[in-house]
């Protein structure tokens, strides 16, 4: 019984100076991504409020704004994250999204764009967040996690310095700028259920998709 009471308390200790690995702890944005971080991100895709709560406390500025759109593509959740680096106009996503996003940038783009180019992206051009539309733009079928604003694209990126990389002209390639694309595409995979690039189709041969759909099991990486 000691030796199980030692382990217990080891555990415990070693969870309080790791709680993105403890499914009880607080999620917390500044904390590193765990093993925890997928399941706590799970439980606040139907909890607006207190997903927001998450990024008040995380300390990353954001704008909650009045719900839009009606139907299918009706919008309750509309958050504006106002220190991310997207470039114009700003997108407004569901919050879910919001944190998913905030997470690649200071977890995965970030530090990847240090190691690699030795400067921080200054700009994370994208191709939108909502668009009122069934998958692929087709007359019937599936509603696109864009209609409701819980998915975003995502076409490239711009250094502090001012250099391009874009999905379109750099993937294909060894160079750094597609060993960049490929390595921030696999880091989205760990806070976003679906992720789509290039590799996945013709339709993605420009841009990066990221959403939050609840899906039953596991998730899309291509």
């Amino acid at each position: 019984m000691l030796i199980v009471g030692a382990v217990g308390l080891s555990a415990w200790a070693w969870l309080q100076d790791n709680p993105q690995h403890d499914p009880w702890a607080p999620l917390d944005l500044r904390d590193p991504i765990g093993l925890a971080t997928g399941t706590k991100l799970a439980a606040l895709a139907d909890d607006p409020a207190q997903c927001r709560d998450v990024l008040a406390t995380s300390e990353v500025a954001f704008t909650s704004l009045e719900p839009a759109g009606k139907g299918a593509c009706l919008r309750p959740d509309r958050t504006m994250l106002e220190e991310y680096p997207y470039s114009a106009p700003r997108p407004a996503t569901t919050c879910s999204v919001a944190i998913a996003m905030q997470l690649w940038l200071d977890h995965t783009v970030q530090p990847l764009a240090v190691t690699t180019f030795g400067q921080k992206v200054a700009t994370v051009e994208h191709l939108g967040a909502y668009s009122c539309r069934r998958l692929y733009g087709r007359s019937d079928g599936a509603w696109s996690e864009h209609a409701t604003g819980n998915a975003m694209d995502v076409s490239g990126f711009v250094l502090a310095d001012g250099q391009c990389i874009s999905v379109l002209a750099d993937w294909h390639g060894e160079d750094d700028e597609a060993s960049f694309l490929r390595t921030v595409r696999d880091g989205a995979c760990s806070g976003f259920s679906t992720v789509l690039s290039p590799d996945y189709n013709a339709a993605h041969r420009d841009h990066f998709h990221f959403d939050r759909a609840r899906r039953a099991i596991g998730g899309v990486c291509r």
